[in-house]
């Protein structure tokens, strides 16, 4: 399937001149290609399970927006219900029917959940259930594991160092030491250090927030029992459990990761998926708990264009989709064909590779020695062969597979990575997997 790109003259062209309109020429850093090096593709258009940039190159695309086109790029059936939503008007800044019908979507899919609060982003939703988590404690120190990304809220922006309840220090310029005072920092999988930081700090932590698989450094996958625990302590001392499934819902089981694992969260926060594509986020959860959101309580948080109807469109017609037409078993089915294969592949060309998969989602390691295991982001940043990566990911991208730019990001499948495509990737990976 060599897609023989050479140089790409029109996505040099607009990344030049991108980076004269916007810091480092994009709007979110990871597509920068800073990991990999090289110029990032601008995408022109998507059609199902591929992307097209502005040379009509061609690409399978296993980012998929960074997870939220569970049914591939432009579904007739999510285009067909945003056109018809679109000439009606685009925002109205007041509630509408959509509204209503992806809240009792997702409250019934989601074991859960009693009510839920839609807002514009992932970042949004971790931030505004922190927010929740003190107003409902009236606490204020937050446990987040290191490696976990919530968003850019100045809060979370801490992942530094492993180590028992590190006071969190931040990772950014301009967010003041103090915003991060209250972040203590655990490493992921480490359950001691939750119940020693709960021992340390008893009545002063208003909650713990994490995502169920560690996806943002790589695809790192919780041991036996290890969220149910948290949720344990987190009863044992009365403070909230934050299930952070801006990634997993919808993508590791219909009910999410709590469904997977069989967790009974008090605030969930939810994206990608239940836009379809759209921007959107949401928190939601125990009534008791939701209660304590303005009007119905104290705690305020507002957006303009929360619920908007085009959002509230576009996942309510995913999700239906994906749940009517039982597409998310077949999904599964390919993604884990995909995974047993790069698997076979490392071992037969010799190859260390740590790769796995839960519902529709996957990531994948090359490995510095075979005898090394990823369990959180220490052994992440020690144990990766990021060089290989590199090589493999320009590789792949010149035969025509789109990855995510970079060694410690997950990736995604969808109702359009047909089983001929997943089989076609794989011939892709054992040619490159012959080169490395």
């Amino acid at each position: 399937m060599s897609n023989n790109t050479g140089d790409i003259p029109n996505s040099e062209r607009l990344f030049n001149r991108a980076q004269e309109l916007i810091p480092g020429g994009v709007n979110s850093p990871v597509r920068a290609f800073g990991s990999v090096g090289g110029t990032p593709r601008f995408i022109k258009r998507g059609q199902g399970a591929y992307i097209f940039d502005e040379d009509e190159h061609k690409y399978i695309d296993y980012v998929l927006s960074w997870g939220p086109l569970i049914l591939g790029h432009a579904h007739p059936n999510v285009v067909n219900a945003l056109n018809q939503t679109i000439t009606l008007g685009t925002s109205f800044g007041a509630p509408t029917k959509q509204e209503n019908q992806l809240a009792e979507l997702v409250i019934e899919t989601v074991p859960s959940i009693d009510q839920i609060r839609f807002v514009n982003s992932g970042t949004e939703a971790c931030m505004s259930a922190i927010r929740l988590a003190r107003a409902h404690t009236g606490r204020d120190k937050i446990i987040k594991f290191t490696g976990n990304y919530h968003g850019h809220a100045d809060l979370l922006l801490v992942q530094a160092g492993s180590g028992v309840a590190t006071l969190g220090l931040p990772d950014s310029p301009g967010v003041p030491k103090h915003t991060t005072m209250d972040t203590l920092t655990v490493e992921y999988n480490d359950i001691e250090g939750v119940r020693s930081a709960f021992e340390k700090y008893p009545d002063d932590i208003a909650g713990v927030i994490m995502e169920p698989i560690a996806a943002n450094m790589g695809f790192v996958l919780p041991e036996t029992n290890f969220l149910q625990e948290v949720i344990e302590i987190c009863n044992k001392y009365n403070a909230v459990s934050i299930l952070d499934e801006v990634m997993t819902g919808f993508r590791v089981a219909p009910g999410g990761a709590q469904e997977r694992f069989d967790l009974d969260p008090d605030i969930t926060t939810l994206g990608k998926v239940i836009g379809g594509g759209l921007p959107v986020g949401a928190y939601a959860g125990k009534e008791e708990i939701m209660a304590e959101v303005a009007p119905r309580g104290n705690m305020y948080q507002a957006g303009t264009l929360s619920g908007n109807p085009l959002a509230m469109t576009a996942g309510l017609t995913t999700i239906t989709t994906l749940l009517e037409d039982n597409l998310f078993a077949t999904i599964e089915q390919n993604t884990s064909k995909l995974v047993d294969g790069i698997r076979q592949l490392g071992a037969e060309h010799n190859i260390p590779v740590q790769a796995n998969s839960v519902g529709t989602m996957f990531g994948s390691y090359f490995l510095k020695e075979e005898d090394m295991m990823i369990t959180n982001y220490t052994t992440a940043k020690r144990y990766a062969d990021t060089n290989r990566f590199t090589s493999y990911f320009h590789k792949m991208l010149q035969n025509g597979v789109y990855l995510a730019p970079s060694p410690f990001e997950a990736g995604f499948v969808s109702s359009e990575h047909s089983a001929e495509i997943i089989e076609e990737t794989l011939t892709t990976i054992d040619s490159v997997m012959n080169e490395l």
